[in-house]
This record gives C-alpha cells, sequence and structure tokens, in this order.
C-alpha cells in the first residue's frame, strides 16, 4: 500500500541554555492544523527507529517531534543522571524538563494544533512521557512504552489518559499493574496491557522485538489517540 510523502528535518532548541535538537516529521500535503506528537527515545539515544516512529507518527497525520535529550552532551554521563533523576526526582529532573521544553517547542510550531498534543516513550522514554502526563496540563493523552512510574505513584492521579504496553518478562510489568490500578481508582481514561511471553523492548527491532505484540501495542495506542488526542475539541 503506498504511503503519504512526508518531510523530515533537524531542528535545535534551547531548554535551560543549552541546545537541544529533535527530528520533525509531517505530511508534506498540509493544508489544516495537525495533532502534534512528541516522541522520545529510549536509552539508546535518537536512534533510526525512533526517527521511524516519528514517520509512523507523520504518517497517520500528526506533526511528530523526536526529541534528542543527549544531543551535544556526553552520552554516558547524560544516561546516568537521567536514570538516577527518574528514581530520584522523577518530576523534575534534568530529562523531564528537557522533555517539557521540546513538548513546548512542538506545541508553538507552525501547523500544529496545541489544543490536541499527545506523546509517546519507550523505556526511559516511556517513563518521561508518564511524569510530562502528570506535569503538564496541555497532554490530552500519553502511550509509554514499559516505563518507570513516578514517585509517589499517587502523582498519576493529575495526569491525563495513559495507554500503556509492558512485557510480561520484564520488571516494568508490575509498574504497569501499578499504574493501572491508580489509575482507575482516580477515574483517569486508561488502557493498561501486559504481553504474555515478551521481553523488554519488544516493540522496536532488536532480539526482544515481537512482531505480533508490537502490532497489537501499536494498533490500541493509536485507537486510543484517535479519541483522546485527535477528536479533542478545541476551546469554544
Amino acid at each position: 500500500m503506498p504511503t503519504a510523502p512526508l518531510t523530515g528535518e533537524l531542528i535545535s532548541f534551547v531548554s535551560e541554555d543549552r541546545p537541544l535538537e529533535g527530528y520533525l516529521a509531517r505530511p508534506a500535503m498540509q493544508s489544516e492544523a495537525l495533532p502534534g506528537m512528541l516522541v522520545i527515545h529510549e536509552i539508546f539515544g535518537l536512534t533510526d527507529e525512533i526517527r521511524a516512529v516519528a514517520e509512523r507518527m507523520a504518517q497517520a497525520g500528526y506533526v511528530a517531534l523526536a526529541v534528542d535529550l543527549f544531543a551535544n552532551q556526553n552520552k554516558a554521563v547524560c544516561m546516568a543522571r537521567m536514570f538516577a533523576g527518574v528514581f530520584a526526582d522523577s518530576l523534575d529532573h534534568q530529562g523531564a524538563r528537557d522533555t517539557r521544553a521540546a513538548f513546548g517547542v512542538l506545541s508553538g510550531l507552525p501547523g500544529v494544533d496545541p489544543d490536541r498534543l499527545g506523546a509517546i516513550g519507550f523505556c526511559l522514554g516511556g517513563s518521561l512521557a508518564i511524569a510530562l502526563a502528570c506535569t503538564d496540563t496541555r497532554v490530552k493523552a500519553v502511550a509509554p512504552y514499559y516505563g518507570f512510574n513516578p514517585r509517589p505513584l499517587e502523582a498519576v492521579r493529575r495526569a491525563c489518559p495513559v495507554v500503556g504496553s509492558y512485557p510480561a518478562q520484564d520488571p516494568t510489568a508490575g509498574q504497569g499493574r501499578a499504574l493501572e490500578t491508580e489509575l482507575t481508582e482516580a477515574g483517569i481514561a486508561s488502557d493498561i496491557k501486559v504481553y504474555h511471553g515478551t521481553r523488554h523492548s519488544f516493540a522496536t527491532p532488536g532480539p526482544s522485538f515481537d512482531g505480533v505484540a508490537s502490532i497489537d501495542a501499536w494498533n490500541r495506542v493509536m485507537t486510543f489517540f484517535d479519541e483522546h488526542v485527535v477528536s479533542t475539541p478545541g476551546p469554544a
């Protein structure tokens, strides 16, 4: 089946006086403001696989920004600080603030509808997507893949709707189940699924890739985003 033409470019922006970058993908033929999607990478940084996620989002009618949180920095040091922050100060460490800065850039791009914004993230990016959901009211829905929950967990009671995908053979499976319980008790719309027999990074190419689970997760995510991002009414 032929795919619609896209445009892709690297962009630069500033977060707290530090230069960061991102890969911006959008439909080549755009006549109206489209929903925006922030794509947040795994520990490996902005890889071809993450750029491909942004392009899939663009194929689906989003303006997608895949942020590079490690740009212009020592990657090893940055990774260590980022994971320490996820567990010690999960809502306001440097990575969470940089994610919010990238989200602000996305919301202000030409051709992006600032009332229809979401985020999708993988592993580290999944954790950052949940943190974003708890700290920025502009986010309409997030899709964490095998991410860790913020501490305290009660923070998710102020989150937007969440569609989460977790591998059963991974410590994050428990994170997904705990997240589902907390969101349900808070009355927040959610679709959390733990995939039997899968391992960490089941949704991206690599030794743990699971095609069946990956397709199912993607379809769930897009259906959820259709309801909570694309169909979100703007201001009256």
